[in-house]
């Protein structure tokens, strides 16, 4: 009965933003990694073997209703965000495969989040034959899976520009009525569609589903996603305590200078926080210094914590999308590895990993040409699933970010110091920071062109504490380096700059004599 009573007060009353913020992960867990196109059977695989025991709180997972059929380019990953049904067939899978996914992650703690596209359909032009058999006519607006036609559509009525398309970003009223990149725009503001995108959100939480990643946020009206998310159940009472809602967060690309301000739609659920991995590059790019990291968050002009899902790239920006490029990603992975190290261990933000597949970059032009590249595939255009090598890492083509060593540690971590606060903020003037969680957790970048040899307060108990970036705590070993804290609290650290992990982490879930901790 306490275990019952423990959750559920995890669930309420612990974020101050809107109806659908709470997160609805595990007790103990913080993070979620974003499996971008991987197949449902794998991701509940995936759940099993590594998610669950590494204490990840859930997976995006790519959107699971009915698209189009893209063949030329070959199936790119975008054919994904164009909707052609709400039925449950995609290549990741049909229904019984999402539920089975569903059902086997839930059991061993691990959420599903459903990526959703409601904004539109699919493009103007065209017809033909969805990957659940469905046929669809953008020319006269005639999707008959939903079904939806002419009438549930924007039109001239809605829309001033003579084509139909969004061509001013500074007009609220033309990117939240017309057409995004000719994506045929679907009037939320009648009942019969807000009904239909609510079915479908509320088939998905049947399943067990933990909530949405809203897809095109700001191209859709406050009060139409507020109209939409209150038609929505709450979630699964199989898997989730009664009356949990649905933790949604919302796509709202808000640079700090756009007409439409991610604000608009804090008061509802929570935005996706595009100003932070663009900052964070900066900063481990050398353009920024890090000692600068001190004042990180709100000061910075994002949005206050609890609105905020942070993450240093996605799946459109890390191709040069949605919200421009500029961002770290695997290409890079020295720095990117230290900024998803910092973002894991700062208090900021509901956090997100994101977890590739590579795709053969080709610039010119100041474009890359083959950014549509879908995943990997076999000869008949199936998704080829990851192998798993031996040392944990992937191949097939899978980056796995969510399996580099120094990022899934850093997911323990996070879990560790949950609650605490910034404390014994240390720098050297530039490049070098070092920060406590609490009396939890520890932690020191050295971004810089020098190398760092200092005393610094950890604010941690006396002790021999496993360096998770350099190594895991293992049947009660390091497997890495070992870090010593004195009684007062302090202890040694000498990171090289020329170090390819130039980054040391402590915490008390890999104290040696104590119990391996990967979540709290």
């Amino acid at each position: 009965m306490f275990q019952v009573i423990l959750w559920c007060l995890l669930y309420v009353g612990v974020v101050r933003g809107g109806t659908w913020s709470n997160p609805t992960c595990a007790p103990g867990r913080h993070t979620i990694t974003h499996l971008f196109e991987w197949k449902w059977s794998d991701i509940a695989a995936e759940c099993e073997r590594f998610l669950g025991p590494m204490g990840y709180c859930g997976v995006q997972i790519s959107p699971p209703n009915e698209n189009r059929i893209v063949t030329s380019p070959n199936r790119p990953w975008w054919e994904r965000y164009q909707p052609v049904s709400y039925k449950l067939v995609t290549r990741s899978g049909n229904e019984a495969d999402l539920r089975d996914m569903v059902q086997r992650c839930n059991k061993v703690n691990v959420r599903i989040y459903a990526d959703v596209v409601i904004n539109h359909m699919t493009g103007a032009g065209g017809s033909g034959t969805g990957t659940g058999g469905s046929h669809w006519d953008g020319g006269s607006l005639s999707y008959p899976g939903v079904p939806f036609s002419s009438w549930d559509f924007n039109s001239g009525s809605e829309c001033s520009t003579g084509d139909g398309n969004i061509h001013n970003y500074n007009d609220p009223n033309e990117v939240r009525n017309c057409r995004l990149v000719s994506l045929v725009d679907l009037k939320l503001s009648k009942d019969y569609v807000r009904d239909s995108i609510a079915g479908y959100l509320n088939h998905l939480i049947s399943l067990g589903v933990a909530g949405f990643r809203v897809d095109a946020a700001k191209h859709m009206w406050p009060g139409d996603l507020r109209a939409v998310f209150g038609r929505l159940h709450d979630l699964n009472s199989a898997y989730f305590p009664s009356g949990t809602k649905p933790f949604i967060f919302q796509e709202v690309i808000d640079m700090g200078h756009e007409a439409i301000s991610a604000a608009e739609y804090t008061g509802i659920a929570r935005v996706t926080n595009f100003i932070y991995g663009i900052k964070l590059a900066d900063v481990f790019r050398h353009h920024n210094q890090a000692k600068w990291l001190r004042t990180w968050g709100e000061q910075w002009g994002m949005p206050n914590s609890n609105d905020a899902v942070v993450f240093i790239d996605n799946h459109d920006n890390q191709r040069g999308h949605g919200g421009g490029g500029g961002v770290l990603t695997f290409f890079e992975p020295r720095s990117y590895k230290m900024a998803t190290e910092f973002m894991l261990a700062h208090p900021y933000g509901f956090t997100r990993v994101m977890s590739s597949y590579h795709w053969n970059r080709d610039f010119h032009g100041g474009e890359d040409h083959n950014n549509w590249q879908g995943p990997p595939h076999n000869g008949d255009m199936s998704i080829k699933g990851p192998s798993i090598q031996s040392d944990m890492s992937c191949g097939n083509g899978w980056i796995c970010e969510h399996r580099w060593r120094q990022i899934y540690n850093m997911v323990a971590f996070r879990n560790v110091v949950m609650g605490t606060t910034l404390t014994n903020w240390w720098d050297n003037g530039d490049y070098a920071i070092a920060f406590s969680r609490g009396n939890k957790g520890f932690i020191v970048i050295n971004a810089g062109t020098s190398d760092i040899n200092v005393n610094l307060q950890t604010g941690l108990s006396q002790g021999t504490y496993c360096d998770v970036i350099s190594g895991n705590y293992d049947n009660g070993r390091c497997t890495g380096n070992e870090v010593h804290v004195g009684g007062d609290g302090h202890a040694h650290f000498h990171i090289s700059s020329g170090s390819d992990d130039p980054v040391v982490a402590i915490h008390i879930g890999a104290k040696k004599g104590s119990a391996k901790k990967v979540t709290t």
